[in-house]
């Protein structure tokens, strides 16, 4: 009786992390991917690549932002989270990779809602954009790639041509643009080299000031070897191309969000 039991439960929590991460990680994409290299480099390809990328990283700010409501609530009411939420959280402790976490402890709970957070359009479009070549390049165009993610398994991605010799890193790949956007995400909000973005964020946050890309952009500096000069690259793509217009007011967590700036 007690397999069964663990077997049931273990279902349980398989159907919980499907049906989550689905809502959560999976936002309707569109049936066709623009091949980007076919439009003139320029205001004609930039136009393509955001108006293609743009909508999936709002349904992925939007679910996000649906997710941390939720987390907000039961943080209140922790002694009486039910046993469906229960799961759903275990779900969101995974993805988020937060471990012995104590739902009695307001820590625990200010560090996941630290997690689960939204990342500026302009930010994800800029990134987007320098990782992906506007979306021309191989890992974008063969392996749905739009952020240069790495995997470390041999046969996991596509081995890049100038990997070094010793090195055993492959560029990931994804079966579609929103599942890299997806990975992306939750790498800024969950990866240790990032946790000084995501203090940022809190900070604007707790000032009830807007979470723009510009000023996540300084939490970058471990995204690129390159450090500081991809962070001026990345704030140049934002600037230049006006982006910031993208950008939402998320401070009321509210996904009835309006426009921080004017279009």
């Amino acid at each position: 009786m007690s397999q069964l039991f663990i077997n049931i439960k273990h279902l349980i929590k398989l159907c919980g992390i499907l049906v989550l991460g689905f809502s959560i990680f999976s936002p309707a994409i569109a049936d066709t991917i623009p091949d980007f290299t076919k439009f003139e480099a320029g205001t004609e390809r930039k136009k393509e690549f955001f108006n293609y990328l743009l909508p999936l990283i709002n349904n992925h700010n939007a679910a996000t932002l649906k997710a941390r409501e939720k987390i907000s609530k039961w943080s209140q009411h922790h002694d009486n989270i039910g046993w469906i939420d229960h799961f759903q959280l275990e779900n969101f402790l995974e993805v988020y990779q937060l471990d012995n976490f104590d739902t009695n402890d307001e820590k625990d709970w200010a560090t996941l809602l630290r997690r689960v957070d939204v990342i500026p359009a302009s930010l994800a479009l800029a990134q987007a954009a320098n990782e992906s070549g506007w979306g021309t390049s191989r890992f974008a165009r063969e392996g749905n790639n739009y952020y240069g993610q790495w995997c470390f398994k041999r046969g996991c991605g596509m081995v890049p041509n100038d990997r070094g010799t010793g090195d055993i890193h492959e560029v990931a790949v994804f079966n579609s643009p929103s599942d890299s956007i997806a990975s992306y995400l939750r790498n800024i909000n969950s990866h240790k080299a990032y946790k000084s973005l995501r203090k940022i964020r809190m900070s604007l946050r707790a000032a009830a000031k807007p979470v723009t890309g510009n000023e996540l952009a300084k939490g970058l500096d471990k995204y690129s070897q390159r450090g500081q000069d991809y962070i001026k690259e990345i704030r140049s793509i934002i600037r230049h191309n006006n982006l910031q217009k993208y950008d939402y007011n998320y401070n009321n967590d509210s996904r009835e969000y309006s426009p921080l700036f004017s279009h």
